[in-house]
């Protein structure tokens, strides 16, 4: 069965989310399908842009595949 994990953490961070990832990865024992990455950017001084994320923040979307046990 496929799902979805999403990261997300301070650009000043990378590291300790590469290994919250890698930590999830093998302490689950999934088989990743894609790994796909995005820095959110600041919006121009002045700007009314409406976002969750602050200047810097990266997101990580792991798509992976586990096993679907019954039971």
């Amino acid at each position: 069965m496929q799902q979805v994990k999403i990261f997300r953490g301070p650009d000043t961070e990378i590291e300790d989310i590469e290994k919250q990832i890698n930590r999830f990865i093998r302490k689950n024992g999934v088989r990743v399908l894609s790994i796909t990455g995005n820095f959110a950017s600041n919006p121009p001084s002045g700007s009314s842009a409406m976002s969750s994320f602050a200047g810097g923040d990266v997101l990580i979307i792991l798509l992976f595949e586990v096993d679907s046990r019954d039971g």
